[in-house]
This record gives C-alpha cells, structure tokens and sequence, in this order.
C-alpha cells in the first residue's frame, strides 16, 4: 500500500479531522491547508472538518480559520500541511489528536508524524494535495473552492511559475484546476498586490539593498523603519523576492527585525544552497528559499558573511 493510499485510508477512518498549517503563513500554507479542507468536505459531507491556526495576516482574501475547542481534538485525526518541524506548527493543539499526518515539499529534516508523504520535488504543498486528489478520482471530488485555494498555493510558491520549482507537471496541475469556475486572474492580482506602504517599502529596499562583488546582497530593516512605514513584521513578505530582480543579485538575506529586537531572516537565491545557512540559525527550508533567526546584529553580519562564502 502507498502512503497516499495510507492516508487516504486514514481520512475515511476519522469521523473529525483537524487540518494545520505553519506560522507566519504565505499563500501555499493556506492554500494546502484549507484548500485540503475543501475537498474533503466535498468528497465526505458527513464528516467534521476544520482548518485551523493564528492569524493569517493580509490573507483573508483566500480563507478563514475555523476556531475549535480542546475537546474537538479527542479522537480526531490531525493533518499538518506546508510545514517542515513541529515548531513551525500553527497551534501547539496538533498534538491533542489521535493521529498525526504531515504532508509537506520542504527537506524532511524534521520527520514528525504517524505517517508522513514528504515530495520535495513538487514545487508546493498544494501540488501534492492535487496530486492527492488526482489519484483518487473514485473517493476525492474537486469544486472551485479547493481548486481555487490550489491554484492560489501553487502560483504562490512559484512566483506565477517564474521559480525554478517550477516543472511540466506543475503547470499540468495548474491546469486541471484551472478547469473549475473561479476567476485565475483575479487571484493572480491578489496574490501580487501590495498596500501603499508596502509599495514605499520597496522603494528602500532597491535604494539601499548593499551588493557585492559576488552578487552577494543583504538589507537590514529595523523596528524603527517598520514602525515609519506604518508597517508589521508579518506585512514586510511582499518585499522579500524584490532583490531578484536586481541582475546583479545571486542570492539574498534580507533582516526584519522583530518588535523585541530578534530578526525575521529571509534567505532566497538564484543558484547557491542556501538552506544549510538557515540550518545552522535556526531556521531551514528549501535550497534556494529559506528562512532563520538571528539574535542580534552580529549574527546578522555573520549570516552575510556565509552568504558571501556560497556565492565566491
């Protein structure tokens, strides 16, 4: 029996299930997560299923969270979608159930779970659940809110298919979604929109991101910075992939520093591995896509410098 067959197997079983995601979400968190929740209301009607987790931030567009009690947990199977180690988990509750399922496309460092289908060659946990649903055309029943919460999980990670995750088979996927009646487009805008202050954000980050010779880049943004834009922490995402557009721009580490004085830190790249950098901070993800911590501005220039090392 395959582990898609597994859990499938294990989804029939449980009468509640209580899906998860990770903290500080982006749109393939959300779109797994509910977009899961979807078909599965729509292919098992009868059963209690939620999706559930902190703030989602300016993602309300796609989805709500469903608020549940401690006692729902009792005899329920958890799925954990997008979510690489347990501490990423959004509500420490994933626990409370009876069984625990993780299906995700970041490296398995973490490998937590009863059962767990990890695919690191897909470019987005959304992929996986469509891939899910495809391979069970006699149990899972797609309609245009799953496909729609898919579609928006997968063009996210993808930066609308421009990431090197991107493959034939993605766009396939993308394609048999795009079949259900909902407004792609639309969506497409959405996703890639950003508030004014975001917009005067990125103007910073363009007239002061520092560059070396190796293409090597970094930009530090202090609270006080966030705090002139009128911005949040969580809100500063949409600024993340702008040093890639820079030709001069390999790879990237961009610093936000959080209300208590630690930093968000974001590293992205255009070929060097930087997921061991985020590793060694405690953080991780994918080779070219990652993220970590730093206590302090000297872990901050010591991120850069090993930045600096992978793009000689």
């Amino acid at each position: 029996m395959s582990v898609q067959e597994e859990i499938l197997k294990e989804i029939k079983a449980y009468q509640t299930i209580i899906i998860h995601r990770h903290k500080n979400p982006d749109p393939d968190a959300i779109g797994s997560q509910v977009g899961l929740a979807e078909l599965l209301k729509n292919s098992f009607p009868e059963k209690k299923i939620y999706a559930v987790g902190g703030p989602i931030n300016d993602l309300d567009y796609l989805a709500t969270m469903d608020e549940v009690s401690d006692e729902t947990y009792k005899g329920a199977l958890v799925i954990a979608t997008d979510t690489a180690d347990t501490p990423r988990i959004s509500d420490e509750r994933y626990s409370l159930g009876d069984r625990l399922i993780k299906i995700d496309h970041h490296p398995n460092d973490d490998a937590y779970g009863d059962l767990l289908f990890v695919n690191t060659n897909a470019s987005s946990c959304s992929e996986i659940i469509a891939d899910f649903w495809r391979l069970f055309p006699e149990d899972l029943f797609m309609n245009a809110k799953a496909a729609r919460l898919l579609y928006g999980g997968i063009i996210g990670d993808t930066g609308r298919f421009l990431y090197d995750a991107t493959s034939p088979h993605t766009l396939e996927i993308a394609a048999n979604l795009m079949r259900f009646e909902f407004d792609a487009a639309e969506l497409s805008r959405q996703i890639e929109q950003v508030s004014r202050d975001v917009a005067r954000l990125s103007g910073y980050v363009y007239e002061n991101l520092e560059i070396d010779e190796n293409g090597a880049a970094q930009l530090i943004i202090s609270k006080e910075l966030l705090e002139e834009y009128g911005l949040t922490v969580a809100q500063t995402s949409g600024i993340v992939s702008l040093p890639g557009k820079i030709e001069d721009t390999k790879a990237w580490v961009l610093f936000v520093q959080n209300p208590e004085g630690t930093y968000r830190v974001h590293l992205r790249s255009k070929g060097p591995i930087i997921n061991e950098i985020a590793k060694a901070h405690h953080g991780g993800g994918h080779p070219l896509a990652s993220g970590a911590n730093a206590k302090d501005k000297a872990e901050c220039h010591q991120i850069f410098a090993e930045l600096k090392k992978v793009c000689q």
